[in-house]
């Protein structure tokens, strides 16, 4: 299913994919996150979220 890292920039609504692949990493869980479900990600730090759950703990641990 998963075959290989894709490299990203994360863009304010969308992404530019900079080398191909099929998936991410989840910067908080490390769940594989294939790129048509990438749906949360953070442009300054340029990391991506497997799901608003998430993306929420990142954004609470920041604080």
């Amino acid at each position: 299913m998963f075959k290989k890292l894709a490299k990203i920039k994360y863009l304010p609504n969308n992404y530019q994919i900079l080398k191909d692949g099929d998936h991410v990493i989840c910067a908080v869980s490390g769940k594989k996150i294939l790129l048509e479900n990438l749906t949360y990600w953070n442009v300054d730090l340029q990391e991506a979220y497997f799901s608003y759950v998430e993306a929420s703990q990142k954004r609470e641990n920041k604080q």
